[in-house]
């Protein structure tokens, strides 16, 4: 006996080890250690490598980024171009000397200049000093003497529109408005984040319950069925129930293992979620105890309506459609433009003595734009823009009315699934208490093992209502506070601080 205690121990070993080297190997040699997960660590976990997470952030980045560049933008920009050397022989006609003549010349010039962008009207002003270095000569009749020296060309430029709208302006606004919006997204998605995993979480540990479910009936059929043998043996009872309870101890077994390929699915969607690797092994543990939480509907419906982030979605749409219309109004706009410039000119063979004698240059211009007749194009634009705006201004009156209706539906939910709750609790408390009658009456002989399964099977049915009944009602209590922005278990607002983004 001793001897056939230590082979089955050691069969057991060695099948142990050789699962061991399988997964080793399956997982390419990483060897990982299962890991306990609570909702608040599943949470954080998924805070950090969801996918879904980690694509707003990267969002939220983006249009950070291109606020930063516009406003940068708006800086004094300098700028230096250079040509080391330029050379050119050219050989032309002249058409008033009726002649031939030929250009050589070799430059080497660079150009500095400074821009600065002025948002409060939309122009620019640019301060740029060209210096340029030339040998050049030609044959001509009328050329004079061949150049060999330097020039120099300072100028100040003002370039003004006038009697259209700031485009700089606008264009900030609606960068920040991008930013804004994905601060918004960003908070809505660890809202949802926090939806989407807690649910994922329990569907996770429901499938663990049934599985231990399944594992109760299967250990309480083996029970029966070495029950009815002993009677079998005993000349109690015909075969035939020996056969059948074996049979629904196979289908049992069956269950069981249904169950822990579930449990194993849903455990792969659970830590494809989480941004974890497929081959870590996960456990979760959760309470379901269900403490009722008084939820008082106006004050709900109040604390969504001020809260909500998706109805100020809605204002920035409204207030960036506002620039669809301006952007609209001014196709085919009368508008105007102003360009000023002054500088100094001058050249000398030494460069030191380019600015002796130089030459003042100035040039004013002033130009408009002035639409005639368009058929009728600007008009219908407007009109559509116009309509547009007015869609948006519906859906911000739907979102409100939406939010609402989400309310009063949670608030009915909840107060339904307290009731569910009772009654899968009694429902539960009902089902033992007749089980353990009935298998009283089975171990005695009144009863056959197709009653017994059936009473069996209502147990495991009542276990998993309950578990379902408290889960919903920790969900609908979850989706209320994301509805609301406020937690009523805590009694605190949980309104996303979208400065931290």
């Amino acid at each position: 006996m001793i001897n056939y205690i230590r082979m089955n121990l050691t069969l057991r070993i060695l099948k142990v080890s050789l699962l061991f080297l399988i997964l080793s190997v399956s997982t390419g040699g990483k060897a990982y250690a299962q890991q306990v997960l609570t909702l608040e660590k599943a949470l954080n976990y998924a805070r950090q490598e969801s996918p879904d997470i980690k694509k707003a952030r990267l969002n939220l980045e983006q249009s950070r980024e291109n606020l930063i560049a516009r406003r940068a933008s708006l800086k004094s920009s300098f700028r230096l171009n250079l040509t080391p050397i330029e050379y050119s022989h050219n050989r032309q006609y002249n058409d008033p000397l009726s002649e031939w003549y030929t250009t050589e010349s070799l430059n080497s010039y660079g150009t500095f200049s400074v821009q600065q962008p002025i948002a409060v009207t939309d122009g620019v002003l640019t301060l740029s000093n060209s210096l340029r270095w030339q040998d050049s000569q030609s044959n001509s009749s009328f050329s004079g003497d061949p150049f060999r020296g330097f020039s120099n060309n300072l100028s100040l430029h003002l370039d003004q529109p006038l009697f259209t709208y700031n485009r700089t302006k606008m264009e900030l606004k609606e960068l920040e408005y991008a930013l804004e919006n994905s601060q918004i997204n960003y908070a809505l998605q660890e809202l949802n984040l926090e939806r989407t995993v807690s649910q994922a979480f329990y569907q996770v540990y429901e499938a663990q319950v049934s599985v231990n479910t399944a594992r109760e009936e299967f250990e309480n059929r083996s029970q029966s069925v070495d029950i009815i043998r002993n009677k079998v043996d005993a000349g109690l009872v015909a075969r035939e129930e020996l056969l059948q309870a074996e049979l629904d101890l196979m289908t049992s077994r069956s269950g069981y293992q249904n169950r822990q390929v579930e449990l194993e699915n849903v455990k792969d969607q659970f830590k494809q979620m989480l941004g974890m690797p497929l081959e870590e092994e996960v456990l979760v543990l959760a309470e379901v105890n269900v403490m009722a939480v008084d939820v008082d509907l106006e004050n709900a419906m109040q604390r969504a309506v001020e809260n909500r982030l998706e109805i100020r979605q809605r204002k920035i749409d409204i207030e960036a459609g506002q620039f669809d219309i301006i952007r609209t109004n001014a196709q085919n706009e009368f508008k105007g433009n102003i360009g000023v410039s002054v500088g100094l000119f001058g050249e000398n063979e030494e460069l030191t003595g380019v600015f002796d004698r130089p030459t003042d240059n100035q040039n004013i211009g002033f130009s408009l734009e002035i639409p005639l007749w368009d058929w009728g194009e600007k008009k219908a634009r407007m009109r559509a823009a116009q309509a547009a705006q007015q869609i948006r201004e519906i859906n911000m009156d739907d979102e409100k009315i939406n939010i609402s209706l989400t309310i009063r539906q949670v608030h009915r939910s909840l107060k339904n699934l307290l009731t569910q709750i009772d009654i899968a609790q009694k429902n539960l408390e009902n089902a033992k208490l007749t089980y353990d009658i009935n298998l009283e009456k089975y171990k005695n002989g009144d009863l056959t093992s197709m009653d017994l399964n059936l009473y069996q099977n209502q147990l495991t049915q009542k276990k998993t209502d309950l578990t379902s009944a408290r889960i919903s009602y920790l969900l609908e209590l979850l989706n209320m506070k994301i509805q609301t922005l406020y937690d009523f278990e805590r009694g605190e607002g949980i309104v996303p601080d979208l400065s931290k983004y």
